[in-house]
């Protein structure tokens, strides 16, 4: 991923908590079978210390792509977060020089690593626990993998295979219009708080502004 060192973010636990925030990720593996991608979504598990930390997923069995996933195999993992276009209309230079162009704000973090296929019920049903506790900690009356009941659990375990990567490699990268002047920016960040969607309003919240703006 190219990364202009304007956009550039580096720092670990910033990278950790946006995986965290958009956990949908896509699964890359590239072989001499060819390329695939697989949507799936992740568990981050940052409790080894001294390491960039560990993806956890499952796939159906039923999906080719984990027998692709020998031990050893190297992956990449894509997170991407809100995005939205950029109208060159919402930066006050335009009026003095008309020297803009459109762009597109986004959030992306690639996650290189290490993959290996794990089979173990009881491993897989604890990623189950944690997988699904992380999205329903904020309901009103979250659902446990627990209330369902346990033959019912069993039989889809016995449908699924665990994968786990250990993250070698991450990059961030964040373009929320760092490069801008800061009345551009602020101007960027109002279009976008304006736009129809949720995306917009999103991406309007990565534009920070200086003291004053």
């Amino acid at each position: 991923m190219y990364i202009p060192k304007h956009f550039k973010e580096d720092d670990t636990q910033t990278l950790h908590q946006y995986i965290r925030d958009y956990s949908f990720g896509l699964l890359v593996v590239a072989d001499a079978n060819g390329i695939e991608a697989n949507h799936v979504p992740f568990h981050l598990n940052t409790e080894e210390s001294g390491t960039l930390g560990r993806l956890q997923c499952h796939v159906a069995r039923s999906n080719p792509v984990w027998q692709r996933l020998g031990e050893g195999t190297k992956v990449l993992v894509v997170f991407q977060g809100p995005d939205a276009y950029v109208s060159p209309s919402w930066y006050p230079t335009k009026k003095e020089t008309d020297r803009v162009v459109p762009t597109w704000n986004y959030l992306a973090i690639h996650a290189e690593g290490i993959a290996k296929t794990i089979e173990d019920s009881a491993w897989l049903l604890r990623q189950l626990h944690a997988l699904t506790d992380q999205h329903e900690s904020a309901m009103s009356e979250p659902w446990s993998v627990d209330d369902a009941p346990a033959e019912f659990t069993d039989r889809l375990l016995n449908a699924i295979v665990g994968v786990e990567i250990e993250i070698t490699a991450l990059k961030g990268k964040l373009k929320a219009s760092q490069n801008q002047p800061a009345r551009n920016k602020a101007g960027v960040k109002a279009g976008l708080a304006e736009v129809e969607g949720k995306a917009g309003h999103a991406m309007s919240e990565f534009i920070k502004l200086e003291p004053g703006v």
